[in-house]
């Protein structure tokens, strides 16, 4: 038998120790929403709880010697290179399954675009005053105006996709408080993502005012064409490819996964991060209700149990909670949460109250639109690739996602019963 070369058994390592990890993440990630939901959660808390606990702050912690042997012998780049193409096909569906007719209900529409406003400053307001203060501390080696804004857009955002299954879970996305509360989470999203982009191009710039005018200019340009150009060419072949069934063929599925990384490239190449070109594509495709419906149900449950928990692990590679080793770092960690909720929660239970709500219903409202989870890790991870937050302040933020999501379904589980005894809003349109 003929000796194996060294690059030969360089590349079986890596592909034994890559399998094992995927193995581990998978396995890890089924048992875990299992329980989540036994739990009254949504699978997905159970997923990012597991991808936490399976880095530093628990499994690197109790079992060193494992950790480091299943997630250390190789380098992390397979692993980075999966999480990313993964968030790239994620942020694709996120904008395929935005449903941007909630945005013009004419029903409700003043409670909708109250609350929305009010959900987004208050929280905003108060992450950038928190960044500010806390980026010369806690990101010395960020520029403090970026790490403020990245926290603030952190503090801002609802989880649209978490908040959507919830919703379904308790029956809520047919009734009229649902069809508010979800409206003002797309305004939420919508505006989310463009601060994402605006702060990325504010950081890549290394704030010249110049560049920064050229990379709005170049995105906008991209935008454009591929709107008002690129669009009506991809539909026009998705139609041809169609056979009106309702599976994909493979010429449509390899024609979108090409127009997806392309776009990636794409926005990757003009400054900002490929997520970016995925999310468009599926705007882009979003009003494909027939396309759509196949996605979900041939390339949806691959995404969901293949690329996201490997998201998850990712990030929890990077959370290292023993990194909070003082009483100051958790001291700011409770200002980060407690700001968080209380500029979540508050500012729509507020908006909710004023625009005559009950109480009962503005709570439901308020912890509803509280509901972070992976739209904040998203976030976060690209606050940390640019270098705008530490790994400290990672962390926390990380903590601040699992907090506001883990509290969602208990207290809707808690909070309905009674209201909807009363409440008109709480009953099906």
């Amino acid at each position: 038998m003929p000796p194996i070369d060294s690059a030969t058994h360089h590349t079986e390592t890596l592909v034994f120790f890559t399998l094992l990890q995927l193995t581990v993440i998978i396995v890890s990630a089924r048992l875990a929403g299992s329980l989540a939901l036994r739990m009254g959660q949504a699978a997905v808390v159970g997923e990012i709880l597991v991808g936490i606990l399976l880095g530093p702050s628990l499994l690197g912690w109790l079992a060193p010697v494992p950790f480091h042997y299943v997630f250390h012998s190789i380098d992390g780049a397979p692993m980075q290179v999966l999480a990313q193409l993964g968030l790239v096909l994620l942020m694709f569906q996120i904008g395929l399954s935005f449903e941007f007719g909630h945005l013009a209900q004419k029903k409700h529409r003043r409670a909708v675009l109250v609350i929305a406003l009010a959900s987004l400053l208050l929280p905003f307001a108060l992450g950038f005053g928190i960044g500010q203060l806390s980026a010369p501390l806690l990101s010395p080696q960020a520029h403090p105006l970026a790490s403020a804004l990245f926290v603030a857009t952190a503090l801002s955002i609802t989880a649209l996709p978490i908040l959507g299954r919830i919703m379904l879970e308790f029956g809520l996305t047919r009734t009229p408080l649902g069809v508010i509360t979800i409206s003002a989470a797309a305004i939420n999203d919508v505006v989310g993502w463009l601060l994402l982009m605006l702060v990325s191009m504010i950081a890549l710039s290394a704030f010249d005012p110049l560049q920064f005018a050229l990379h709005i200019v170049w995105v906008l340009a991209f935008f454009l064409l591929a709107w008002f150009v690129a669009r009506p060419v991809l539909i026009g072949l998705i139609h041809r490819f169609d056979h009106g069934g309702n599976a994909l063929s493979a010429h449509t599925l390899g024609l979108v996964l090409a127009a997806i990384f392309l776009a990636a490239m794409t926005t990757f190449s003009l400054g900002i991060f490929a997520i970016f070109g995925g999310f468009l594509t599926g705007v882009l495709l979003h009003r494909e209700r027939r396309f759509a419906t196949a996605w979900d149900q041939q390339v949806t449950p691959f995404i969901t149990v293949f690329f996201l928990p490997i998201f998850f692990t990712y990030t929890g590679l990077r959370t290292d909670i023993g990194s909070l080793n003082s009483l100051d770092s958790w001291l700011w960690c409770g200002v980060i949460v407690a700001a968080a909720t209380v500029g979540k929660f508050g500012g729509a239970y507020l908006a909710a109250r004023w625009t005559g709500h009950s109480p009962a219903q503005s709570k439901i409202i308020g912890i509803m639109m509280n509901t972070r989870a992976l739209m904040e890790l998203i976030i976060i991870n690209v606050g940390y690739d640019l270098g705008a937050i530490s790994r400290e302040v990672f962390t926390m933020l990380v903590i601040m996602a699992v907090f506001s999501t883990v509290l969602t379904a208990p207290l809707l589980r808690r909070w309905l019963p009674a209201a909807a005894l009363a409440e008109p809003l709480l009953k099906r349109a």
